[in-house]
């Protein structure tokens, strides 16, 4: 699907995707017809074999799973799942997403406003409306079941248990979180920690799409309560757009690793918090999402290899109607995004993802941010760097594979040097149908220039032929096995030297 419907283009300024729909009342299920069919077996490519809870990996760049393997997070945004579907919705949800190769959902445990705070079964979080020392045991019977149900499919859920909703509405929980206080909060953290302590497939997010504000120290007592019972999951926050974690959350002492939110120039940011010091990892947690904004299929594709190549972790994919799962949610789990992400997956799989480093070093000629760039892999048309056409590229540490995202199509010059070996084998590979083509072995040293096969967004694919490395996106590279984990509890924060 090259064309999604009409909507109201989003301002210049931060803007969250739930103030978005207030604003232009939309509520039109996704137009499907041209879709193009993907097909693959991701499911069997990609069978969940994940044990969790995940870790920090030993660099702090990446998470690993319980057994030390690097775990890429690939994400989608189900915040309303809890309260919208019905437990045979919830399933047809899940096992859509795992066929898809996605690992990793965001849920509000307690929604507010979208679509309402009782779930399918007419049950509420709380006895006394707002009081979080209330808990219903009902509500949560329910709860219990998806995330158990999507631990039994190999999904991670990123849970809310406190969405603190846009600056200026009534869609999150900050009024009932500052009316509570810390004392209650605590309750609350007390309450959650214990309910899930022995569930696998959680990692916890607190705040959303603003500032906490006078709400942090509610908040940090929601996370003190869950910690007294729950020291085997991870803990990371989202604050407004444009920020992220490490913005608000940094100073805390509990934010185990940090999340990227932006519309706007997203490598820019997700460049930020791959320099961020004390290193540690991050995902790209929430931009565009696919019919929203006017949004296009490349714009989404685009966002998610920008972060693979900054050196993000993982990211994440979201679409209306599904996050929201509001009429046309099911036709929109087939949407192009989500085969788009599934071709991505795949790419990322079959290479060294977790060694990745982005090729970031080198001035800009006059020192002018508009000015043409030097980069040491990806020498020349890279494109603006304060542009949304800009080329991201990296290489893993010990030169075997350089990747590089073309937005659009043109021709780039590549510095054979940095690639070890004494050939490199160069693809292009197609992020829109997953096929590569193969272009050739050249030496690995000087300059050479490369122009994608046709129009449209490219990745470039340069190996050491010498390591004989699977067609790019046809297997799944074996990943290393032993890699020493961080332990949890031991993690650097702000101020502390990472190791």
């Amino acid at each position: 699907m090259e064309e999604l419907i009409d909507r109201k283009a989003a301002p210049s300024d931060g803007y969250s995707r739930r103030r978005f729909l207030r604003d232009t009342g939309v509520g039109l299920p996704l137009m499907l017809g041209g879709m193009r069919v993907f097909a693959c077996n991701t499911a069997a490519l990609f069978a969940p074999d994940s044990t969790y809870p995940i870790k920090i990996g030993p660099t702090h760049r990446y998470f690993v799973d319980q057994n030390n393997r690097p775990f890429l997070m690939q994400g989608d945004s189900a915040w309303s799942l809890l309260v919208a579907a019905t437990k045979e919705e919830a399933e047809q949800y899940l096992e859509n997403r795992r066929r898809k190769g996605f690992n990793t959902i965001i849920v509000n445990l307690i929604e507010h406003k979208f679509p309402g705070r009782t779930n399918r079964y007419g049950e509420g979080p709380f006895l006394v409306k707002g009081d979080f020392s209330t808990p219903n045991e009902k509500y949560f019977e329910h709860a219990d079941w998806v995330i158990r149900k999507a631990g039994e499919k190999g999904i991670l859920v990123l849970l809310l248990p406190i969405f603190l909703g846009y600056k200026g509405t009534d869609e999150g929980w900050i009024e009932e979180a500052l009316a509570n206080g810390p004392e209650k909060c605590r309750v609350w953290g007390r309450f959650i920690g214990k309910r899930y302590k022995d569930y696998d497939n959680i990692v916890w997010m607190m705040g959303s799409d603003r500032k906490p504000g006078d709400a942090l120290k509610d908040v940090s007592a929601i996370v003190a309560g869950l910690k007294e019972y729950d020291l085997r999951h991870l803990i990371t926050a989202q604050g407004p757009p444009d920020d992220s974690a490490v913005d608000d959350y940094g100073d805390t002492g509990w934010l185990d690793f940090n999340t990227t939110y932006i519309y706007e120039i997203v490598h820019h940011k997700l460049l930020s918090d791959y320099n961020y010091k004390p290193v540690m990892p991050f995902v790209l947690v929430e931009a565009t999402y696919e019919g929203e904004y006017n949004s296009t299929p490349v714009q989404i594709r685009r966002q998610a290899y920008w972060a693979m190549l900054c050196g993000a972790t993982g990211q994440f994919v979201g679409n209306y109607p599904l996050w929201k799962f509001d009429p046309g949610w099911q036709a929109a789990m087939d949407a192009t995004a989500s085969t788009d992400m599934e071709i991505l997956l795949k790419l990322f799989k079959s290479r060294a993802w977790y060694d990745l480093v982005p090729d970031q070093k080198g001035p800009n000629v006059g020192g002018s941010p508009t000015a043409p760039m030097h980069r040491e892999v990806v020498t020349a048309g890279l494109g603006e760097l304060n542009g949304m056409d800009y080329v991201t590229a990296a290489r893993t540490s010990d030169g075997a594979t350089v990747m590089a995202y073309l937005p659009s199509s043109r021709r780039i010059t590549v510095d054979m040097s940095k690639i070890s070996g004494r050939q490199a084998k160069v693809w292009w590979f197609n992020p829109h149908t997953g096929n590569a083509t193969a272009s050739g072995e050249f030496p690995t040293r000087g300059s050479r220039d490369f122009t994608p096969p046709e129009e449209g967004d490219w990745v470039l694919v340069i190996d050491d032929a010498s390591r004989k490395l699977p067609v790019p996106g046809a297997a799944v590279l074996p990943r290393s096995q032993g890699i020493a984990a961080v332990p949890h509890g031991n993690l650097p924060h702000k101020g502390e030297k990472a190791c």
